[in-house]
């Protein structure tokens, strides 16, 4: 299972960085759990950061506006990111979701066929009247994308885990796999809960809060320390699998 460890800037990328993390992802908080950040600083953070690290960016929380959010997404294929993750937040219909994610995909594709394009739904759906987050492998299948990721919309404190139960991620896995996607899960997650994840089977797990110091995602600044913690308790879970 890989880390993606959420980065605002150059520094906390540094940060990310040194603490070992496997994917660097440039948001911007500011703007909502997958606020876009600016197109120079993506860049900047892609051009320092070591060829053997991934980067991912967010295009930003898309509402029923395909074609604007396709020439976000055409953009953000030009940093040179590997991931280009898109939130499923406003939409309330399966099909204008796989209609946008399609279009995303497709104007990503066109130029960069090696970017990753990652469909994002919300665990919390309900609060903010989006769409059933076991419904989000078939959005991505169906869009031609390439991971189906859950994340929350609200940050309050409650997690991936407050509102979804190990029976409902196991089947959000299943068919992720059924269709051949890769996998993502995120949303206010701890270091306590890397393990429970781990053994899910998902592919990516996204922290932001617990790689910032006193886990505090908007006013708190990523720390190589918590980074490197939360790479040590994923490896020491991955050698225990093995053996």
């Amino acid at each position: 299972m890989k880390l993606l460890v959420s980065a605002v800037n150059e520094n906390e990328a540094r940060e990310a960085i040194a603490g070992k993390a496997d994917i660097i992802d440039v948001k911007n908080p500011s703007e909502g759990a997958l606020g876009a950040n600016y197109p120079w600083i993506i860049k900047r953070i892609r051009q320092l950061t070591p060829e053997n690290i991934e980067v991912s960016c967010t295009i930003g929380e898309a509402p029923g506006i395909p074609a604007t959010m396709s020439l976000a997404a055409l953009g953000a294929a030009t940093t040179g990111v590997n991931y280009i993750k898109v939130g499923l937040y406003g939409l309330a219909k399966v099909e204008n979701a796989i209609h946008l994610v399609r279009n995303i995909t497709k104007a990503v594709k066109d130029v960069q066929p090696s970017v990753k394009v990652v469909a994002t739904g919300y665990a919390d759906a309900q609060r903010i009247g989006a769409i059933d987050p076991l419904q989000i492998p078939k959005i991505a299948y169906e869009g031609n994308a390439d991971f189906a990721m859950l994340d929350t919309a609200i940050k309050d404190g409650q997690s991936l885990l407050t509102f979804l139960n190990k029976a409902q991620l196991d089947i959000f896995i299943s068919e992720a796999r059924k269709y051949h996607l890769k996998t993502a899960l995120a949303g206010s997650l701890r270091k306590e809960d890397l393990v429970f994840v781990q053994g899910l089977g998902a592919d990516v797990v996204g922290l932001r809060g617990a790689a910032c110091a006193n886990g505090d995602r908007i006013n708190g600044k990523v720390k190589r320390e918590k980074v490197q913690e939360l790479i040590e308790i994923i490896n020491a879970q991955m050698y225990s699998t093995q053996n």
